[in-house]
């Protein structure tokens, strides 16, 4: 079979691009922890009809994040189905749009690297993988690449100014709705850029951040009332806590920015990787460049570019809490940077041979990870309960355990996580929902336990002084003894 050598820019491209976001989508079950968070908050929603206050079950909410997400996924599920598919559709379709905005974000600021760009995006490791997982991350990439890519247009392009603002400040207050005040980052790179370069500055006009007020401050106005005490907990555990200290054992060394995003972004970039790896080399001269006014108006395109990636990086690079998928954002404009550094070696994209043969790859990553055996695999639980447990199951409560909250998508079963022992919850977001003699007082039907091997003799013995008997539901699987509990018959 004979590829063409060039690339055809329209009709391939798309049909690329919607094959990696979408093909085999469902294929693996919602994954533990992460996805089942996310998921069991969206269907708790769904279910409960009250879209304002996330939910982890019945009696406790979860404060981690703000409900952008959560609403997303509440809507696929609601209009498509109750299945991984549905769930993880709007994350594809952020990535989809990261895509379309990569394109146009190139096509304003170096015309010609448009489509190279987009391609460069889809076909990167990171975005790639993080595209079919239900995070919150590609929703906030998305919200705040369409901030940025309004403030391009409304600085480069020829018309409307204000209404390009006005997006831009929209764009903003969904990224807020998504992931609080880290959302706004990509405002500091636009004031920034606006600083450094001559002419008007259009950041900041009052009719953008008041539209920004109205869309995003109400929901945290309606929940901070509704729950005295939530605005301290959301300030100083959530954004504080998360950025000054390691309280949440997220590579908080001195050395965890070195040990998270260097490979992230080493590896996150293949096949793409030597190319950034160029560009990297002649930063230090552009930069030495555009301490002149002038050098910087002449290469205004590069220079927000680089701000756009280095001053997140800087700021991640700081914060205690350090994840991959921090970074995600970033990547928008790597690949733009990619691409105009490909150009400026007159270097086109590879043949068709090339991309399909590394697409391939990257689908065969995908069915790999659907195939493979893993405790995080909810689909696989939900499957195991089943075949054990001839009735309906309710509720599915794990007692000094991680909580597949995945379950909630699969089984269509709440799920708790209870103490032993009594212990002090936090107000919120509390390691455990109850203890265990509480869960059991309140005799619920189509219960089903689920604790450790090793915990066993001690939860049985416990669940029996209480006046309750046992029935194990088959034999340990993953080293967890699966039951029921019933009231003791009397003499």
């Amino acid at each position: 079979m004979v590829f063409p050598r060039k690339p055809a820019p329209g009709l391939w491209t798309i049909v690329m691009v919607l094959t990696l976001a979408l093909a085999f989508l469902g294929s693996r079950g919602i994954w533990d922890p992460d996805e089942g968070r996310y998921t069991n908050v969206a269907v708790n929603m769904l279910d409960s009809g009250d879209w304002l206050n996330p939910r982890r079950n019945d009696e406790v909410g979860h404060w981690t994040k703000p409900p952008l997400t959560y609403w997303a996924i509440a809507s696929s599920v609601g209009v498509l189905g109750r299945n991984p598919w549905a769930a993880r559709l709007p994350i594809a379709l952020a990535y989809l749009l990261c895509v379309w905005l990569t394109w146009r974000t190139a096509r304003r600021l170096a015309p010609g690297t448009e489509t190279p760009a987009a391609v460069v995006y889809a076909t990167m490791l990171l975005p790639f993988g993080a595209s079919q997982l239900v995070t919150t991350d590609f929703v906030l990439a998305a919200c705040e690449t369409l901030a940025v890519w309004a403030f391009v247009e409304a600085r480069w392009g020829k018309t409307h100014p204000k209404m390009w603002i006005v997006l831009m400040w929209a764009a903003f207050a969904l990224a807020f709705l998504a992931k609080g005040p880290p959302g706004l980052l990509p405002l500091a790179v636009i004031v920034l850029c606006d600083w450094l370069l001559p002419g008007r500055r259009r950041a900041l006009e009052i009719t953008g951040v008041v539209l920004f007020a109205v869309l995003a401050l109400p929901w945290y106005a309606a929940v901070f009332l509704n729950n005295p005490g939530l605005f301290e907990y959301f300030i100083g555990d959530e954004v504080v806590n998360r950025i000054a200290t390691n309280a949440f054992g997220r590579n908080g060394q001195w050395y965890g920015w070195l040990a998270v995003y260097a490979p992230t972004l080493v590896l996150g970039t293949m096949p793409w990787t030597p190319s950034l790896w160029r560009w990297t080399r002649g930063l230090p001269g552009r930069i030495r460049r555009w301490r002149d006014p002038g050098a910087r108006d002449q290469e205004a395109a590069m220079l927000l570019l680089a701000i756009w990636v280095l001053l997140p990086l800087a700021v991640f690079c700081l914060a205690r809490s350090r994840l991959p998928l921090y970074v995600l954002p970033m990547f928008v404009p790597l690949a733009i940077l990619i691409a105009i550094q490909r150009q400026g070696e007159r270097r086109s994209l590879p043949h068709w041979g090339w991309l399909a043969a590394w697409c391939g790859a990257l689908l065969a990553l995908k069915l790999g990870a659907a195939a493979w055996p893993s405790h995080k695999n909810a689909a696989e639980w939900s499957d195991v309960l089943r075949s054990r447990t001839p009735d309906a199951i309710h509720e599915v409560v794990f007692v000094e355990d991680m909580a597949r909250y995945g379950l909630r998508l699969h089984l269509n079963a709440e799920v708790e996580k209870v103490s032993l022992l009594p212990v002090p919850g936090a107000r919120f977001n509390p390691t455990f929902d109850e203890d265990l003699a509480t869960e059991l007082a309140e005799g619920e039907p189509g219960v089903v336990y689920i604790t450790k091997q090793a915990l066993w003799d001690e939860v049985r013995s416990r669940i029996e002084a209480k006046g309750y008997r046992v029935e194990t539901l088959g034999r340990p699987y993953r080293e967890r003894v699966m039951f029921t509990v019933a009231p003791m018959q009397g003499p």
